[in-house]
């Protein structure tokens, strides 16, 4: 497959206004989120910004970026938008959905929901890691209910769910929110109606299965952090300078 990666981001975010542009290891946040994908060795990557200001710290980093409208109602509709006008032709038949506050995300990951997409031959893939005991009835840790093999590490994704799911004393999977679309089933999902499921759960990728769309799920061996508060950033900050001159 011939892939690009694409990485929405706005400066709109409750918690941490500004935080695309918020400072770590010396670069934008966005920046970082940038060169984890560039260490991913991923050959063509942008942002869809939301505000121009965005555009400009990524460019002025030589990476590439567009300018997209204000008012998507989902990173999934922006970059869709961002396909359009950096790849009218089509040649990237694979768009990595990757998010704009995963600063410390490992490379590895991205490469491995890209991998998950084509072995699975899915209409989109993405990741989940073992759930902390911890977060087991948090509604704000999202749950992938997955047909998985023995042994396997991709499986077919189910359902998706805040509550504790499925039932059992077994390990529980927390869904890692990076995805992979196959070109045509990215521009289906953007075109379909928000799904019952999706309005009542507030997860988009529910869309998808009422749908009938396959979603591959690939398990990996940790969460990374998103940063979504003041505290998050500052952990961002203290990883990203404690990997300081040790690439990954």
């Amino acid at each position: 497959m011939n892939p690009i990666v694409l990485i929405p981001a706005r400066m709109a975010s409750a918690r941490l206004p500004g935080k695309p542009l918020a400072e770590m290891g010396g670069v934008p946040m966005i920046v970082a989120v940038l060169d984890r994908a560039r260490e991913a060795g991923f050959q063509r990557i942008a942002v869809a910004a939301a505000e121009a200001e965005i555009c400009t710290a990524v460019i002025a980093a030589g990476g590439e970026a567009v300018l997209t409208r204000p008012d998507h109602p989902s990173g999934s509709d922006r970059i869709f938008e961002a396909l359009q006008a950096l790849d009218p032709d089509g040649e990237h038949d694979a768009i990595i959905n990757l998010q704009g506050d995963l600063p410390t995300l490992e490379p590895e990951a991205i490469r491995t929901v890209a991998a998950a997409l084509e072995e699975s031959g899915a209409d989109i893939a993405t990741l989940a890691a073992p759930c902390a005991e911890e977060d087991r009835d948090n509604p704000n840790v999202v749950k992938a209910v997955v047909s998985l093999a023995p042994g396997a590490s991709i499986g077919r994704a189910l359902y998706f769910t805040r509550a504790s799911a499925p039932y059992g004393d077994s390990p529980l999977l927390h869904h890692i929110g990076i995805y992979a679309y196959k070109r045509a089933a990215l521009a289906r999902f953007v075109g379909l109606p928000p799904s019952p499921l999706e309005t009542r759960e507030k997860l988009e990728q529910l869309r998808a299965l009422e749908a009938g769309m396959t979603i591959a799920v690939a398990i990996v061996g940790g969460v990374p952090l998103g940063v979504d508060t003041p505290a998050d950033l500052e952990k961002a900050r203290a990883i990203l300078a404690a990997r300081k001159g040790h690439p990954t």
